[in-house]
């Protein structure tokens, strides 16, 4: 370490700091730095017989910071690194039969780090991990680093936000039943890619794809959390063999079924339920909260995500209103109760082809497309729900559109007749 060099480094970088000359100074920080990381020379009075040069045994040193690594650190920070030279001080100790520990740390202005490691090459990337925490307000002291603890801590903190309530409720039973079990109490860093593969290959071999998908998606998003929060590298998915499973759609009701289950379940509560849930379109978990209320079906829209409760509004059509004669509230039975009257009489129909029904009967029926989506409870995009509002007349008028005539029921077809 040359004394009399420093000093002119030191002298010339704030020239280059007073001047503004940005290049300059980080080209002058970095000989700085290079030069305090040199052992003491000989013309300043070090000792000949001295051990090994810092640089070399690690006993201590300062951190040598790509361009890379550095362009990972928050801005603000890195402004402030660089003009304090990027010193980090690194520090070996001894750790009796178990090798040496180093600890990293970095004392400046506002700025109290420290991160620390058995492996002096994971220090830079500990480093930056603990400056992006301190930049957006995550300590990762107070992060847990079980797997179980760190996914209920990403759900609770962060996912839940962007849901609704019953997605929050499916998605949790979910974890609950399948993913927690398989991974709860280990370290999130001990999770392997083999040990995913084999979660996804035993809920595949149990014939629930769909359920495989979902588990899937859950577990990527808290592998994601867990990279940014500096407790993996990698997300152990990425090496996992899966195909994602082909979901079957229901299909709507033909105009023979519909008549079917309406003459079926007359002179029953069920008639006036299921007239209702094909002639508004209501999702099976809304059939609770819809009253009536003028000329119009109101009920919660459950699929908004945000806090605020929302409303669907949607007409009482010519095919619902002669259902609704002499009746003023609405009743219905738990969604499984109707689920299974319904498949008695069509066993492979399920409560949302009576919402995919309405649906395509008001394309049928040229009902207006925003219209039709504000009755689904859809979106009508980032433009259209800043700039649309639809007025309760332009709701009825097309709703007056959602008419037709249903057919006769016909007897079973034999199979051998041509």
């Amino acid at each position: 370490m040359d004394k009399q060099k420093i000093l002119e480094l030191a002298s010339a970088l704030l020239l280059a700091g007073a001047t503004g000359n940005g290049a300059e100074t980080e080209e002058i920080s970095a000989r700085l730095a290079a030069e305090l990381r040199q052992p003491i020379s000989a013309n300043d009075g070090a000792d000949n017989s001295a051990p090994p040069p810092i640089e070399q045994d690690k006993t201590g040193y300062f951190l040598n910071f790509t361009k890379k690594e550095i362009l990972k650190m928050p801005i603000r920070f890195r402004k402030y690194f660089i003009a304090a030279d990027k010193l980090v001080h690194v520090r070996r100790r001894k750790r009796s039969k178990h090798g040496y520990h180093y600890e990293a740390r970095y004392r400046c202005g506002d700025y109290n780090i420290s991160v620390s490691s058995t492996n002096p090459d994971e220090l830079p990337e500990k480093f930056i991990a603990a400056v992006q925490a301190i930049e957006t307000g995550n300590n990762l002291s107070d992060v847990p680093t079980n797997f179980h603890e760190f996914a209920t801590y990403y759900i609770e903190t962060f996912w839940r936000r962007k849901v609704c309530a019953e997605t929050y409720k499916n998605e949790t039973n979910r974890y609950k039943n399948h993913i927690q079990p398989a991974f709860g109490n280990l370290a999130i860093k001990k999770i392997t890619p083999a040990m995913c593969q084999q979660l996804l290959d035993g809920i595949i071999a149990k014939g629930y794809g769909k359920t495989a998908d979902e588990v899937r998606g859950r577990l990527n998003q808290i592998f994601d959390a867990a990279i940014k929060h500096g407790l993996i590298k990698h997300n152990p998915l990425d090496l996992v063999v899966f195909t994602a499973h082909e979901r079957k759609h229901g299909k709507a009701f033909t105009k023979q079924e519909e008549k079917k289950l309406l003459d079926a379940t007359a002179g029953t509560p069920y008639q006036l339920m299921f007239a209702v849930a094909l002639y508004t379109g209501l999702r099976p978990n809304e059939y609770a909260t819809a009253r009536i209320e003028g000329n119009f079906i109101i009920a919660v829209n459950s699929k908004q995500k945000t806090k605020k409760v929302e409303y669907k509004k949607i007409p009482i059509t010519p095919m619902l209103r002669p259902y609704l004669e002499n009746v003023n509230e609405l009743h219905f039975y738990t969604v499984n109760r109707i689920s299974e009257k319904l498949h008695v009489y069509f066993p492979k129909h399920t409560l949302k082809d009576l919402r995919r029904t309405f649906n395509s009967r008001c394309i049928e029926c040229n009902v207006n497309e925003y219209a039709r989506k504000r009755f689904m409870g859809h979106s009508l995009g980032k433009l259209g729900e800043a700039y649309t509002t639809l007025s309760d007349e332009f709701r009825i008028s097309e709703g007056e559109k959602f008419f037709y005539d249903l057919p006769p029921i016909l007897p079973p077809q034999n199979e051998n007749d041509d």
